[in-house]
């Protein structure tokens, strides 16, 4: 079984999302997830789920007989990288950071963006950014994208002494 599909199976089967998954050198699998769209009120991934996640991919990946030397799980953080078109529906209405893997002659061959994510329409995604002569709309599909993240929001204001 692939690798990438015997994590995403397994990580999904305890109710998280597989945000990203790499493969880095000497071994390393580094293992990114986050609550569900349906789970989101939850807040942010804890030590304690990350915990549970690598026990269960431990086990799995051991009869398996996957090839691999260490296993990092961890959550997406709060600059949360955009992948699946579930994504940009779940986090429309927020600022984001987007580099286009080639420039768009629409918007004056530009290749990096920030701004607010739209609703995307059918597999069409949109970003209102600031233009050289005010808002404009960048329209894209995920195709185009090269990486696209959120951009961290941090309140200091709500903490509670």
């Amino acid at each position: 079984m692939q690798l990438l599909h015997l994590i995403e199976k397994t990580v999904v089967g305890m109710g998280y999302d597989l945000v990203d998954f790499e493969q880095a050198g000497r071994g390393l699998l580094r293992v990114f997830i986050d609550f569900t769209e349906e789970e989101a009120d939850r807040g942010f991934i804890t030590v304690e789920d990350c915990e549970k996640v690598t026990h269960q991919l431990l086990h799995v990946l051991t009869v398996e007989n996957a090839n691999y030397e260490r296993l990092e799980v961890s959550s997406p953080g709060l600059d949360r990288p955009l992948k699946k078109l579930a994504d940009y529906r779940r986090f429309a209405g927020q600022e984001a950071v987007v580099k286009l893997r080639m420039p768009m002659a629409a918007a004056a061959n530009r290749k990096n963006f920030q701004g607010i994510l739209q609703e995307p329409e059918e597999d069409r995604l949109k970003l209102e950014f600031e233009g050289k002569d005010g808002p404009a709309m960048l329209e894209f599909t995920l195709a185009d994208v090269d990486k696209a993240r959120l951009v961290p929001k941090v309140d200091f204001r709500s903490r509670k002494a």
